[in-house]
């Protein structure tokens, strides 16, 4: 039977519920620079953002990127940081029972500062934190997850991973982590291939149900 020893967590759609309102930015963004692609910020969603920039923001758009991304700091500035429904007592129970916890984000060191200052608690949660700074390859590629495994000295198989976006999803299965998708970004019916169990949020997840799963 294999050990449960650390819980990898995405940040937006995961830890916060955040996702809704990185859908009204870039709704913004999309519609003054692509109104010719309606719905567009629902497409974008999970992509980190040089690979929004490289696929959107390219060739005579590339001048725009620095405007844009001005805006985003602004705005994540200003953003409210809600946890995901039963976040908070669910993340307490694993490491009560000596799991190791680590976010791991595509998220850069200023929308971090933007997290700590509406959350002063944020670090205190959990045992690392691993942003953007830390990797070498974006998800959908394993990398994120494999280096986060490695800070805690466990194999990637002996990680659960939690994940609401296709590459994320992606990224953890590569990784050979165990997979619980979030369907807080796609509906339940499109992240069932990608993860072994799904859930809307926390409530009725526990580290007992949690290892019940994980060695199924």
């Amino acid at each position: 039977m294999a050990q449960l020893k650390a819980a990898l967590f995405d940040l937006d759609g995961v830890v916060f519920d955040t996702e809704p309102q990185y859908t009204v930015f870039w709704g913004s963004q999309c519609r003054l620079y692509h109104p010719e692609h309606p719905g567009l910020e629902h497409e974008i969603k999970g992509s980190t953002l040089d690979q929004i920039y490289d696929r959107w923001w390219s060739g005579p758009l590339e001048q725009e990127r620095e405007a844009v991304t001005r805006r985003l700091n602004d705005f994540e500035a200003q953003m409210d940081f809600c946890y995901i429904e039963g976040f908070e007592a669910f993340l307490s129970d694993l490491r009560s029972h000596g799991v190791k916890a680590a976010v791991v984000t595509s998220s850069n060191h200023p929308k971090m500062q933007a997290v700590y200052r509406a959350r002063p608690e944020f670090r205190s949660l959990f045992d690392a934190i691993l942003t953007s700074e830390d990797f070498d390859e974006s998800k959908p590629s394993p990398d994120c997850y494999l280096k986060a495994a490695a800070r805690f000295g466990v194999k990637p198989e002996e990680c659960v991973v939690f994940e609401d976006s296709i590459n994320g999803l992606k990224s953890g299965l590569a990784a050979g982590a165990f997979v619980v998708g979030l369907a807080t970004t796609n509906p339940l019916e499109r992240i069932k291939e990608l993860s072994e169990y799904q859930t809307l949020n926390y409530n009725g997840l526990s580290y007992d149900r949690l290892c019940e799963l994980f060695n199924k």
